[in-house]
């Protein structure tokens, strides 16, 4: 069962297309007007193994805001797609990881059951043009639209661009494990309720 999914969302501030193959080898294909929040996207996609190919037209002449959560919520859309019933999936997801200064630990529980915890701290308000507190924007965004139990926390860093690249990555490197098929459990849903 191909497990993909292709959300297309337009509103008066933005229109974005987002596909994923959970299935994939990390293949991307991002672009959003925001170059970094691409390299962001670029990171998730090949760190979770995701294919993934975002096109998103925005109100960037405002700020880059509306891109950077819409595309959150079209990519958690998107994920809750192609997850379907969750059948199989480990559905449990964590990683430290380690970008030169910064640490950051992500855990994540595909439970259908949205909350975000966030604690980056970023040190400074800009990484050249973007504005940081739109990681924390995107995340939100994602968490909420993807029904994800999601917890992000800074454990060292002063680099701010480290800190949220080693945020990108690490949610990666959780939903990639959260995301994959449970070989003990192929056909079960990940709980004692039978549903998620």
């Amino acid at each position: 069962m191909m497990r993909t999914a292709t959300i297309t969302r337009k509103t008066a501030e933005t229109d974005i297309t987002v596909t994923i193959n959970l299935d994939g080898t990390g293949q991307y294909d991002n672009q959003t007007g925001v170059g970094f929040f691409d390299h962001m996207l670029d990171q998730l996609s090949r760190h979770a193994l995701i294919d993934m190919t975002i096109r998103a037209t925005g109100d960037l002449h405002i700020d880059d805001h509306h891109t950077v959560e819409d595309v959150g919520i079209a990519l958690g859309q998107a994920l809750t797609e192609a997850l379907g019933d969750k059948r199989g999936i480990r559905r449990y997801g964590s990683c430290h990881l380690a970008m030169d200064d910064a640490q950051v630990r992500c855990a994540l529980d595909l439970s259908a059951r949205p909350y975000l915890i966030c604690n980056l701290d970023l040190p400074f308000g800009k990484i050249g043009t973007f504005d940081t507190e739109l990681v924390r924007e995107f995340f939100q965004a994602l968490s909420t639209h993807g029904g994800i139990t999601l917890h992000i926390d800074r454990l060292h860093g002063f680099n701010t661009h480290h800190i949220a690249e080693a945020a990108f990555k690490a949610t990666a490197r959780a939903l990639r494990e959260a995301v994959e098929t449970d070989p003990r459990k192929t056909d079960a849903i990940p709980s004692t309720k039978g549903s998620l």
